[in-house]
């Protein structure tokens, strides 16, 4: 199978050499993305910062033919464990009753001093 290179127009440009996402088949695997808007507008509200980039993301798996449905696992890398109930909030209200798979852990020091990174891996309907 061909690896197809994924580039949404609503996501913020790659701050380093990688694409925003790859498609292989049906499954879609995306870059981390952190709150930067299309723009380059650094986003540091965690519930903000929450729902913008799991929209950047959702936009890439959209590039790639798949939906907020078709999400199947989401890693959230966030900067403290301190910010996890205002994130788990935001991440709530964006997936609402669709519940993906996730792993979440604290990783200290991020890109850009972003409060969070995440990443999903969806399936093209």
């Amino acid at each position: 199978m061909k690896l197809e290179e994924l580039v949404s127009s609503e996501a913020s440009p790659a701050l380093g050499p990688y694409c925003h996402g790859r498609k292989c088949g049906g499954m879609i695997i995306t870059s981390g993305q952190i709150p930067v808007t299309k723009d380059g507008e650094s986003v540091s509200e965690i519930k903000a910062a929450t729902k913008l980039v799991l929209g950047n993301l959702l936009s890439i798996v959209e590039a790639g033919g798949g939906c907020k449905e078709s999400v199947a696992r989401v890693d959230v890398y966030l900067k403290s464990l301190d910010d996890f109930d205002a994130m788990n909030e935001a991440y709530a209200e964006f997936f609402g009753s669709h519940k993906p798979a996730r792993v979440c852990v604290q990783a200290g020091d991020l890109a850009e001093n972003a409060p969070l990174e995440a990443a999903m891996i969806a399936f093209a309907e």
